[in-house]
């Protein structure tokens, strides 16, 4: 355990102030609720970003829409629309209440980011929209495309040549680093992804295949994004894309929520007081699962309760929230070592925007031990076929501790849920998982096996 200060203190004024670090140490799995929630219209008073802005961010990706689709053909269905289907998982909802006895009220879904088009994560939502803001930002300055224009105009050998000039970095351990080099690659942009070591080989590879400049690190998350930036500062011609501390890509998630909310009108499920949501979001440094959780609480407001999951290895959100120090403090302070197999959640220090912008509207925070994340892909797989990647299961471990431990019946309790909660709609977010090569993919079914 470390014994130098960390933030002036000592270790153990730290486990006396927050005991729950205690199990955070020892990497056990852990859940906890968030003492300083509000409600929405005073926690909304402070916030940098306002609803106008996520229909700003909307309305941008209608924009492109018509590029989208002749771009990539696998959109054309949707019109250019990356948008991802919305599952109930009635099978594996009496799977892991027979399997962990417990009780779930309310009907389970899946939201399948794990099957967006393009890369096949969360990250197609935040990662393409920020390159895609960057495109229109330089073709507008240059007289090149107004507001009117029908953006498939930019599937051409003059703007690849034009956005050939610009360079894009960014530092990514997967996912975000596939979604940003894949959409910059196919406009024209010369593109560089930093890759953390955790970062998968197939990942690494396909970027290589899309003429996406790949440079790997010994190190983990931090190291690359470091990089990234050091490159971008070197050219004024390279843009950086700050997954720590982007407002675009936090935008480009939010717009989720307003499809999301589509989708649940389209099948006339109602959320109101006396049917209230609950969504469980894997998290890595916070802007995927953060976006969507500024987006679902500005429509839903205090009707639906957003949980963040994490690797009991790289607690890294829950440690800054916690805290309240948020991106002061890194999960290798403590001597938690960041190693884990959910290798888009393997990050060592949370973003600090989003920690700050989210620290009166996140509902709490729990851990999951990759042991857990592989059993609960096996159950998945074999109770409604769907194939996830490890640190996609997260979001099914939430309500699994919600209404398994002590403190998931408290915060029931806190906020007079008890009545209600047999009419609630749990949505477990599948952050990633349909581009995991077949024999990849077997493996990791295999451990779950492991497991049983």
């Amino acid at each position: 355990m470390n014994k130098e200060l960390i933030l002036g203190k000592n270790i153990q004024n730290w486990l006396w102030e927050y005991p729950l670090l205690r199990k955070m140490i020892k990497t056990e799995e852990v859940f906890w609720i968030n003492p300083k929630l509000t409600n929405f219209n005073e926690a909304s008073k402070n916030l940098s970003l306002t609803e106008e802005d996520v229909l700003d961010a909307r309305n941008r990706l209608e924009r492109f829409a018509p590029y989208i689709s002749k771009v990539f053909p696998e959109t054309m269905k949707t019109k250019g629309i990356i948008e991802s289907p919305l599952v109930e998982i009635s099978n594996m909802k009496k799977l892991i209440e027979n399997q962990y006895d417990f009780y779930l009220p309310g009907n389970l879904f899946l939201k399948c980011d794990s099957h967006l088009p393009i890369s096949g994560s969360i990250k197609a939502r935040g990662g393409i929209y920020e390159v895609l803001t960057h495109a229109e930002k330089l073709a507008a300055e240059n007289n090149k495309l107004s507001l009117e224009d029908d953006y498939s105009v930019l599937d051409s050998n003059e703007f690849r040549e034009f956005f050939s000039q610009y360079s894009i970095a960014v530092g990514s351990t997967g996912n975000l680093g596939l979604s940003i080099g894949i959409m910059s690659a196919k406009i024209g942009f010369n593109v560089t992804v930093h890759m953390s070591a955790d970062a998968k080989q197939w990942k690494k590879d396909l970027l290589k295949s899309k003429g996406v400049n790949v440079i790997e690190y010994d190190s983990d998350y931090s190291k690359a994004v470091e990089e990234g930036r050091k490159q971008a500062l070197s050219d004024e011609k390279c843009y950086f894309i700050d997954d720590e501390n982007s407002k675009t890509l936090f935008l480009g998630y939010a717009v989720a929520a307003s499809r999301l909310k589509q989708q649940l009108d389209e099948i006339n499920i109602i959320i109101d007081k006396d049917h209230p949501l609950f969504v469980y979001l894997p998290c890595g440094v916070g802007g995927g699962p953060g976006g969507v959780a500024f987006g679902l609480k500005l429509i839903f407001k205090d009707n639906v309760h957003c949980f963040f999951g994490e690797p009991t290895h790289s607690p890294c959100m829950l440690l800054g929230l916690m805290t309240q120090e948020h991106d002061r403090v890194c999960v290798q302070d403590f001597g938690i070592d960041n190693i884990t197999d959910a290798d888009g959640l393997a990050v060592g220090r949370a973003s600090g925007f989003v920690g700050k912008t989210l620290e009166h509207m996140i509902s709490g925070d729990y851990t999951v031990q990759d042991e857990t994340l592989y059993t609960l892909l096996k159950s998945l797989a074999d109770s409604e076929n769907i194939y996830l990647e490890p640190s996609a299961l997260a979001s099914i471990a939430g309500a699994i501790n919600l209404f398994k431990i002590d403190s998931g019946y408290k915060y029931l309790s806190k906020n007079s849920l008890e009545k209600s909660i047999k009419n609630a709609t749990h949505i477990s977010w599948a952050t990633g998982g349909s581009m995991v090569p077949k024999n990849e993919m077997y493996q990791y079914y295999r451990k779950g096996s492991l497991q049983d």
